[in-house]
């Protein structure tokens, strides 16, 4: 490709809006450009990269037997393979099989100013595996789990796998995403902040005491009332109020030195609305006093206990009456809840639930997952000739996202540093000055790389030096060749890896032999 002819240009400063360091690059390089808020098209350059990971990808998964369809972006996908599956499979012989298409989808939340890590059209890997049995989910889960390294590993990403209660997810840190991961210090552990687990230390042990009322004047948080009592908040009992969609009132009760995970109360709940906050009414309504709550003598409630109300005891909760707290209360003897579980949030410095060690936040963003265990409105017929039910696993792979995040782990202050497996040329070559002979013999060695198989980006345009080597470094193609008229004097030819500062000047006979081995 001759730059001359190139359709897009590069751009010497980044729009004001362009916030993540992908996006400023991205629109500099002349790889996208902004149609409509959340939506960009690919120039040319940018669609030879998302063309290379598409490669990747394609490879990875048919390496453990991925089949690609192309599914009508009219319907769900969920939908189409439904229906595939109960028309084309019929047989537990036909078991297991894995399929998938790449296509654009879209997403209803993006934010403005983050390009491709955060959009609203990005394409898409989307599959469905198919199975017979759990045992063969679950080997199709970890052989999935491996091609996503591979894939990752291929394009020279480095992510981060995160466990979930259906699967995994693989994200890449991203400072300005809105979501956060808690990872083990030592690496034995990393989960979506909502789910996370963590061990949670016992609190003080004591004979259970006979319950008392004392009055606690102007105590409505639970900082204040650990103050006032002289107690450590690890001796107290949080109650927080919800109600759901539908009007029902949830107290959920944890130790004073936690917070409640609604992600993880809705789970043990089994809802998939939301849960908000109770209203003052609402609260009064179950017995209960707005900041001097308790699960005592409360009704019409549904009760959810974390299960550190068993790691202590004689705590000290509300005593549902204004300026008053309970002391010496005690799960079982004094109240019972509904559900007993771990609803709480994990945070940073608390301890690791395999290892102990201390765990830490970090802000990401999800490339992709995979999930498993969901059943589809199909069956096959089993050895007996029984119809049975067919067992699926899903997975997703953003690929939009996966580009940018190439960008942001692969860059230096000139500009983009592109992974030699997913650049959009294998070869930058700069011809300086219009000397006739310079340019003949720039002619030639284009053709020549061409017709060797390389992947040539040549830059034939009457500009300066300094613009054509910053528009090189900017738009990051592993391999840099400048042709001048001291090199062609000596049959020669500079060569330059992006990555390097260095600067070598080979004879251009050599110079397949040399590309053969920078490339590799």
């Amino acid at each position: 490709m001759r730059m001359s002819q190139l359709f897009g240009h590069t751009l010497r400063q980044a729009p004001s809006e362009a916030q993540a360091i992908s996006h400023q690059l991205l629109l500099r390089a002349g790889m996208i450009r902004s149609s409509a808020p959340g939506i960009y098209t690919c120039l040319p350059l940018g669609r030879r990269v998302l063309q290379k990971i598409e490669q990747v990808v394609r490879q990875k998964i048919e390496a453990i037997g991925g089949q690609e369809l192309l599914m009508p972006r009219a319907l769900p996908a969920r939908e189409v393979v439904t229906g595939l599956a109960h028309r084309e499979v019929e047989s537990y012989r036909q078991l297991p099989v894995l399929v998938y298409d790449i296509r654009p989808e879209s997403r209803e939340e993006y934010r403005i100013g983050l390009g491709l890590m955060d959009t609203q059209e990005y394409v898409a890997l989307r599959g469905i595996g198919f199975h017979a049995a759990s045992e063969s989910l679950e080997d199709a889960h970890l052989r999935l789990h491996q091609a996503y390294e591979n894939i990752f590993e291929a394009c020279g990403l480095e992510t981060i796998t995160v466990e979930t209660k259906d699967g995994h997810e693989f994200m890449v840190p991203f400072e300005a995403s809105q979501r956060v991961f808690i990872l083990c210090s030592e690496g034995d552990y990393a989960s979506p902040a909502e789910e996370a687990k963590f061990a949670k230390p016992e609190g003080p042990q004591e004979p259970e005491r006979e319950m008392e009322k004392v009055a606690t004047p102007g105590c409505k948080t639970m900082a204040a009332l650990a103050s006032y009592l002289d107690v450590p908040l690890e001796k107290t009992l949080k109650v927080v109020f919800y109600a759901t969609e539908d009007g029902k009132v949830i107290i959920a009760i944890i130790r004073g030195d936690f917070d409640i995970s609604e992600a993880k109360l809705k789970d043990a709940l089994g809802i998939a609305g939301d849960l908000y906050i109770a209203t003052e009414r609402e609260i009064l309504n179950v017995g209960a006093v707005p900041g001097y709550g308790s699960p005592i003598g409360v009704h019409g409630a549904r009760l959810v206990a974390d299960d550190s109300v068993l790691l202590g005891s004689n705590f000290v909760a509300g005593a549902n009456e204004e300026g008053y707290h309970l002391l010496n209360v005690n799960y079982h003897r004094d109240f019972q809840v509904d559900i007993l579980t771990d609803i709480a949030r994990a945070r940073a410095g608390y301890a690791c639930p395999r290892c102990h060690s201390p765990l830490k936040e970090i802000q990401g963003i999800e490339l992709g997952h995979l999930k498993r265990g969901e059943r589809i409105n199909a069956t096959y017929l089993d050895q007996a000739g029984q119809p049975q039910p067919i067992v699926t696993n899903s997975y997703s792979l953003d690929l939009s996202r996966l580009m940018a995040a190439a960008v942001e782990q692969h860059h230096d202050q000139q500009g983009i540093v592109w992974p030699t497996s997913i650049a959009p040329f294998q070869v930058h070559l700069v011809v300086l000055g219009v000397d006739d002979e310079v340019t003949a013999k720039a002619e030639e060695v284009y053709a020549n790389l061409r017709a060797l198989g390389y992947e040539v980006l040549y830059d034939d345009r009457n500009e300066s030096a300094g613009v054509k080597f910053n528009d090189a470094d900017l738009i990051g193609i592993p391999v840099r060749l400048t042709l001048s008229r001291r090199t062609v004097k000596e049959n020669a030819i500079e060569v330059k890896l992006r990555r390097e500062m260095a600067r070598e000047t080979v004879s251009i006979s050599n110079l397949s032999e040399v590309l053969s081995t920078r490339l590799a």
